[in-house]
């Protein structure tokens, strides 16, 4: 393995991502091997039948279905020479819990091999079993060219197994494997999750977008009412200039205050919205304290001629 490879392995495996799509891997591994996929075509077409039927072999397999129904039992019908010990052996997996009988011609006869699937390894188990794998083909060699009268007599065998306790009562149960129940539950985990997932994050982006719209409009009033200040100043410098207020050096600074104040305004960020607010209104409250004095106040001193004659008698000395 070179460099590359492992220490793209180690990325992989050092991550959860990583290690839940190793998980799936494996998990869909099992289950593809638990569901067959490396069986035979025998095992894979009694996985959820009952008959089995090679090619050459002339046999109406709709009808052997119904002949053995739900019951524990599958047969398999080779052409003549196969090996039935060997084609038993191959449908283990795929025919647990039920027994198996593997047929095939022999001029007048059937050639048969029971297998059975029930039961343990103790000794009253395989007792059964080989009890049950014995007696499952009698009769049936009287049938050589009617293979499906044949499965009518190893029915009638079955059912006699049954009443005798040989064989469980019961029909035959066929259902996925343990990893398919596993990928199916991981999947609709999968959706439920990512739905649950999808409904959450849209809910906090509505609510983030909510917050910032609101804070926009905040924003935005916030504007509209510094816009207005600054206008309600302006028309307050206006009605001091009419009644001689630019004599004043208040009033000057006022005016000057507010040239700056209006760089201010055209140049700032929401930050700053209240900032200059506070700024507005202590400019109109000045403002209307000038307003409130009377002209005599506002206006500037003037000398008078006797000042102006003792500044220059004071000036000669």
């Amino acid at each position: 393995m070179t460099a590359v490879a492992r220490r793209l392995l180690g990325r992989l495996v050092g991550s959860a991502f990583g290690r839940a799509v190793l998980a799936c891997l494996v998990l869909a591994g099992w289950a593809l091997w638990s569901g067959g996929l490396f069986d035979g075509p025998v095992a894979r077409q009694v996985r959820a039948s009952s008959v089995y039927a090679a090619p050459g072999v002339d046999v109406d397999r709709a009808a052997a279905e119904r002949v053995i129904g739900n019951r524990r039992l599958v047969v398999l019908m080779m052409a003549p020479g196969a090996d039935l010990r060997e084609v038993c052996d191959d449908t283990e997996r795929a025919t647990g819990g039920t027994l198996v009988l593997a047929m095939s011609r022999d001029d007048d006869d059937w050639d048969t091999y029971g297998c059975s699937r029930v039961g343990g390894d103790g000794p009253r188990d395989i007792g059964r079993s080989m009890v049950a794998e014995t007696v499952i083909s009698q009769g049936a060699d009287a049938f050589v060219d009617r293979p499906v009268e044949a499965l009518k007599v190893i029915v009638l065998n079955y059912d006699r197994l049954v009443r005798t306790g040989l064989m469980p009562d019961g029909g035959r149960t066929i259902s996925p494997s343990l990893p398919r129940y596993l990928l199916a539950g991981g999947a609709i985990g999968g959706v439920v999750a990512g739905a649950a997932a999808l409904w959450l994050g849209g809910r906090r982006a509505g609510r983030l977008a909510d917050a910032r719209r609101a804070g926009r409009d905040a924003r935005a009033d916030e504007r509209a009412a510094l816009s207005a200040a600054t206008a309600v100043l302006a028309q307050q410098i206006i009605d001091l200039d009419r009644a001689g207020g630019p004599g004043g050096r208040a009033y000057r600074r006022l005016a000057g205050d507010y040239v700056g104040l209006l760089d201010e305004v055209s140049e700032s960020d929401g930050d700053a919205v209240g900032r200059l607010r506070e700024r507005v209104e202590t400019l109109s409250r000045r403002a209307a304290d000038l307003a409130a004095e009377p002209p005599a106040a506002r206006a500037p001193r003037q000398r008078t001629g006797r000042t102006v004659a003792k500044t220059r008698e004071r000036g000669r000395r």
